[in-house]
Formats: structure tokens, C-alpha cells, sequence
């Protein structure tokens, strides 16, 4: 730091101690501005000043926020309030004369009693209330909350309890599911025929499931059911909409439904929706807003909403999208529980699955009448909403023998040892690398895996585990000689294919290991091997991320491209998706985009890669975790390679998991 920070006794009797801290604080990075600022605009507004702590508990409350937690937890930030705004100690920052939150919170508390303490006088502020106040914040079952984020919490809450009262179901469901299913009977139950009855029955279902556990094909199919069952009752197709959260998730969804709506029957192929679309595109986002035009004043004309990748949903986007729902539309959330939760606060689809196998005795009745499978014995539900989350649980993808099934299977258990095995198994669609101490031949290791897809003195078939020479070597190879609207769609479309192929994966965006790092060290790895020529920042070959939705442009968050150079020597950056197709711009008009040779693991959500290669810092950061460490590995299709630069921040990876305080659930039991 450039200046020192000197403030090591506390005087709240003094209106400006808490104001002087708040700068403190944040100018050592242990708050936002957006979180000083918002604690210094209650203050100014508080008649009673006197009390530091209301306003100091606003700024740390806003601060959880960016860790993606909904409230501030307060028995457990008494104990460690630094792990909830996601800083480290003073000492770890060389900081040892500034008065850290927790020794502030210290400080203000007694020793015996904190807690009750804490919840006392928090209750005098002007500035707190209970759920029924009109306070900038709410203070609800020992949990400090924004109120706008109570809001949406109760909003969410209550939505999905409207929406699980039973629909009635038609008397021929069983025969409907084997026309759909089959009316063969395996020895295990068909959890996919499980999952289409129960979304027969409410209007809210969650339906999670692992890599390769066929939810595309559950969720036509789930549609297929819903649509027929109103052709046959109602004499109307039903208004069906499928959105993902993410432009890439959406255009990997449009691919996948179309093929699996071919195999439905003719009379509900018909009405059943191949395009998918983005939440924001499905709402519509007024300019300049966080609000959409679609509301509770102005609903979506939707009978049905299906969301994919619904793991990637924050609390404040899944309220706007309830929000737009008729009050009489099935919301079906799709996803897999497991993975990385939003960016933004809130984890909703793991605390509405936290009962994903669990079932009340009259739920399992029904379903085995309908389905004919015996089911095994289940917990007896503790939320309302499980015994409508139905859990896929068979891979179609990933067989007995398959390295990365057997991988994500050992990190969702966190088993560090299973973890090792499956590393160290030999299976052929797995590499483990354990880089040697020396920097410099770390850098090798990791060059050579980014160009050629492994390392050194490995034997692998390019073909299985290609790394960016593949792609590269397509730009050159299948150039068109002339300028040609179709070839030069065609080539740019074989060249994304072609880059989609490899994925270099890290948690961290800073540091040594971390994705701006990885880029140019990459970069320069390709241009030493003289497959790309960078001169300056755009340069044929340079792959590009969209890190700003660009209504302008049609170009959401998330979109990738790659720069290609046409047969006049026009350098145009080109984009593709199911919904628009092949498409190019000006390198001048995309302003908010950066070069992704690597991404961060929570950019890759929602996309699937050939091969993909996952990077782990030495270091171990509160961003290592199980979760983060899956989703990784799940982005791989067919090969995945670790490259670990310590054994010690995998098994720290692996032994933790996310954490994110919320009141959902308690609301849902």
C-alpha cells in the first residue's frame, strides 16, 4: 500500500470514528466503495450516530453480497466475520496498525453474550428492522439482510409454494409415459420416466442431473407429455418457452432439443419449442435498468417456462423471473446441483434441491403407480418443495470405465483419495500433471499442453486430446480463395467448431497461474510456434470473449469468437449461434471483450468442451473449492487433463465446499 493506516483504539463516542474506519477499510480492500458508501449515506441520514455498529454491520452485510451470500449470517460472523466478507486478517496483509472489522466487532461486543448483544443493538437502530418494517435493512431469525434481498427471498419463497398445490393428471398418464419412455421395465427405476411424472403433477419442478444424465432428453420429453396432455384436454397447444441463463448455454440447448424433438411424435413435435433464449432476451431488459418490461404488471404469454443451467440463476434474477410468470404457469428448472452456484448472490437451485432424495410415503405411492418401478426407500421430506426435485442419477455418457465419471463421482463425495486413484488410473481419457518446482519448466509443461493438447513425454492421440494447433491449423487449412459469402460462412463456422474443441480452464483471473497469466503465456507459446503472428491487440486466430451484453450487436456475456483474416485482408471477428447463425463485426466496434486462450471456471458454465484442461493455482485461495473443482472437470466431453501445481490445493479444493449464507431454504420447510 502506499500509504499506512494507523488506527488502532476504537471511540465511538465520536460521530466520526465509524465514518473514518469505513474509509479505512475499504481503502485496505477489506470493503467495496459500493459497500463504504452505502454504510456512510444511512449514516448521514441517522439521527442517532452514536452507535457505530448499525452502520458498520450495513457495510459488512453489503460486503457478503459480493461473496455471493444473500444475508450476513451473525452467530457466524461473531465467530469470523473476515470469512463472510471474504478478506483476509490484518497481519496476512501487513496491516497490523489498522483496527480490522472483527477486532472493531470485538471491541464493541461483550466477550460473553456477543451475539445477543449484537442482535440488541442492532433492534434500536433506525436503520434495522424486523420482516414487516420498511427499514434499509431486516433483521429476520438472527440473519442481517438488505432489504431489497429480503424481498427477493420471500418473493422466491412464496412463488414456488403457490406453485405446488397438485394439478390434477389424466387418468392414461402411465400409458402416456410409455409411449414416450417405452413400456419396457428395466430392473432399476427409469428416473427420467420419475422425473416427467412428478412434472406432471405441480406447477414447479426441479429437475438436476450430472454430465451426461440426459437432461435435454427429460425435459423434451417432459414437454412432449405436458403438450399432448393439453392438445387432448384443452384442444390448444400450450405457450412453451426454454430459456438458459447464458448465450452459449441457450445456443447449446437449441442444438440439443432439436434432435430430440424429432424423435417425438408428429402430433407434439409440432408445438413443442426448438429455440432457446436468454433469460434477459426472454424478459426483456428495459435500457439503462436493472428491470425487464416483462413483470408482474406486464406477465410473459407463457404457459410453461423451462430454465436450463439453472445452477448459474442469483436470487435477484430468479425473483424477476417469477415475477414475470402468470400466476397459472409450470416453472421447470433444470440443472445440475452440484455445480458452481450464480456470480451474483445466492445459490437458489442447490437450497431448492437440498432434498433431491427425499420423499413423502403418498408421493412415492403415486409414482410407483404411474411408473410401475418399485423405489427405494427415501428420508421423509424437511422442505416443501422435494417432493417435486427429481435427480437423474444414471450417466449416458460417462460408462463404468470412463476416467471422468468416475472423477466427478470422487470430487462430489469428497473423497481426496478416490480423487488420486481415478488420477493416477491410468484411464485413457484422463492426464494428471504434477509440474516440477522450477517456474520456468512449469511454463514449458503448460506451453506445450496449450499448444499440442498434452505435455512432455506423453503419448496421447491428438485427435482425443487436442490442444489449440488443431483449430489453428483449420483456419489455414480450410480458408476459402475467394471472397465467397458462403465459404467464408462455412470456414468461419468449421474455425469456432474447430476452437471448441480445447478449453484451458483456471479459478483465479490474477497471478501467476491465473487466466490473464495463462493468456499471454499461451499467446506467446503459439506465436513461438508459428501459428499465429500478434501484431498488436487484434490479430488473425485471436479468440475473443464478450464480457458485456451488447444489445447493439445482438452479443450477449459469455459469446466467443475468433478474429479471421478474408481473402481481401479484412480482419473481422466472427461470432455464431443456433439463433442468428454465422455472423461477423469490425474489431473497432467490440469494446468490451478479452482474449480467452483461458477462462475462468465460472465463465465456462453452461458450455462443453472436446477437451478441456484445468489449471489449479499453488496457492490456496477461498475460491478452491469442491464445486468449483467439478464444474471443471464437467466442462470435459470426452478428455480432461489436471494440471495441479501443488497436491495441496487439491485436496484443499476438494475437502471444501460453498458456503452461502441464505434464508430460502428455512422458508421452504
Amino acid at each position: 500500500m502506499s500509504e499506512t493506516l494507523t488506527i488502532s483504539v476504537l471511540t465511538p463516542d465520536t460521530a466520526d470514528a465509524q465514518l473514518t474506519l469505513l474509509q479505512a477499510w475499504s481503502r485496505a480492500g477489506w470493503l467495496r466503495p459500493l459497500d463504504r458508501e452505502l454504510a456512510l449515506m444511512l449514516a448521514r441520514n441517522a439521527a442517532d450516530r452514536s452507535d457505530p455498529l448499525p452502520c458498520w454491520s450495513a457495510a459488512w452485510v453489503s460486503a457478503t453480497l459480493a461473496q455471493g451470500h444473500v444475508c450476513l449470517p451473525l452467530a457466524a460472523a461473531v465467530e469470523d466475520l473476515h470469512a463472510w466478507l471474504g478478506t483476509a486478517d490484518a497481519s496476512a496483509l501487513s496491516l497490523t496498525d489498522l483496527l480490522t472489522p472483527a477486532e472493531a466487532l470485538r471491541q464493541l461486543l461483550p466477550a460473553a453474550g456477543a451475539l445477543a448483544a449484537w442482535r440488541e443493538r442492532l433492534a434500536r437502530s433506525e436503520m434495522v428492522s424486523g420482516p414487516a418494517g420498511n427499514t434499509p435493512l431486516v433483521l429476520a431469525d438472527d440473519r442481517l439482510y438488505l432489504r431489497r434481498y429480503w424481498r427477493y427471498q420471500v418473493q422466491v419463497a412464496a412463488a414456488i409454494r403457490a406453485r405446488l398445490e397438485p394439478v390434477a393428471t389424466p387418468a392414461d398418464l402411465s400409458q402416456r409415459l410409455d409411449e414416450l419412455f417405452g413400456d419396457e421395465r428395466g430392473s432399476e427405476p427409469d428416473w427420467q420416466r420419475i422425473a416427467a411424472a412428478l412434472a406432471s403433477r405441480s406447477n414447479f419442478t426441479v429437475i438436476s442431473g450430472g454430465p451426461g444424465t440426459g437432461k435435454t432428453t427429460t425435459v423434451v420429453r417432459v414437454l412432449a407429455l405436458l403438450q399432448g396432455i393439453a392438445l387432448s384436454e384443452q384442444g390448444r397447444p400450450l405457450r412453451i418457452h426454454v430459456a438458459a441463463p447464458t448465450g452459449k448455454a441457450a445456443a447449446r440447448l437449441t442444438e440439443a432439443i432439436s434432435g430430440a424433438i424429432d424423435q417425438m411424435p408428429e402430433e407434439v413435435a409440432a408445438h413443442l419449442p426448438r429455440q432457446v433464449v436468454t433469460i434477459h432476451r426472454l424478459l426483456r431488459p428495459l435500457p439503462n435498468s436493472r428491470r425487464f418490461r416483462h413483470h408482474a404488471s406486464n406477465p410473459l404469454h407463457a404457459d410453461v417456462v423451462v430454465v436450463d443451467e439453472a445452477s448459474m440463476i442469483d436470487l435477484e434474477l430468479m425473483a424477476q423471473l417469477i415475477d414475470a410468470l402468470p400466476a397459472h404457469a409450470r416453472l421447470i428448472l433444470l440443472g445440475d446441483k452440484d455445480q458452481l452456484a450464480a456470480v451474483e448472490a445466492g445459490a437458489v437451485l442447490s437450497e431448492l434441491s437440498e432434498g433431491a432424495e427425499q420423499l413423502s410415503d403418498e408421493t412415492r405411492a403415486w409414482l410407483e403407480q404411474c411408473t410401475g418401478y418399485s423405489l427405494p426407500a427415501a428420508p421423509r421430506p424437511t422442505s416443501v418443495v422435494a417432493d417435486q426435485v427429481a435427480l437423474l442419477r444414471k450417466s449416458y455418457r460417462f460408462g463404468a470405465d470412463s476416467g471422468i465419471g468416475r472423477l466427478a463421482a470422487a470430487i462430489n463425495r469428497g473423497d481426496a483419495a478416490g480423487v488420486r486413484e481415478v488420477l493416477g488410473s491410468g484411464a485413457a481419457d484422463l492426464v494428471l500433471q504434477l509440474p516440477p518446482a522450477e517456474e520456468g519448466r512449469r511454463r514449458s509443461l503448460l506451453a506445450r499442453l496449450m499448444v499440442e493438447g498434452h505435455g512432455e513425454g506423453e503419448v496421447r492421440q491428438p485427435a482425443q486430446f487436442p490442444g489449440y494447433r488443431y483449430f489453428l491449423e483449420q483456419l489455414h487449412a480450410l480458408r476459402p480463395a475467394e471472397m465467397d459469402e458462403l465459404a467464408i460462412s462455412e470456414w468461419a463456422a468449421a474455425v469456432l467448431a474447430a476452437h471448441n474443441r480445447f478449453q484451458l480452464l483456471a479459478p483465479l483471473r490474477s497471478g501467476p497461474w491465473g487466466v490473464e497469466s495463462l493468456n499471454r503465456l499461451c499467446a506467446d507459446a503459439l506465436a513461438a510456434a508459428g501459428l499465429i503472428e500478434p501484431e498488436g491487440l487484434w490479430y488473425e486466430g485471436r479468440p475473443v470473449m464478450v464480457t458485456r451484453n451488447d444489445y447493439s450487436l445482438g452479443l450477449m456475456n459469455g459469446d466467443v469468437g475468433v478474429a479471421l483474416r478474408l481473402p481481401s485482408g479484412e480482419l473481422r471477428v466472427f461470432f455464431t449461434s443456433v439463433e442468428q447463425g454465422v455472423r461477423s463485426f469490425a474489431p473497432s466496434r467490440l469494446n468490451e471483450v478479452e482474449t480467452v486462450y483461458a477462462m475462468t471456471v465460472h465463465k465456462s458454465q453452461g458450455s462443453e468442451f472436446y477437451h478441456a484442461a484445468l489449471v489449479l493455482p499453488e496457492q490456496v485461495s477461498p475460491i478452491l473449492t469442491r464445486e468449483l473443482v467439478y464444474t471443471g472437470v464437467t466442462r470435459a466431453r470426452r478428455s480432461f487433463s489436471l494440471v495441479a501445481m501443488s497436491a495441496t490445493s487439491l485436496d484443499v479444493a476438494i475437502a471444501r465446499r460453498v458456503t452461502r449464507a441464505s434464508g430460502l431454504a428455512d422458508l421452504l420447510r
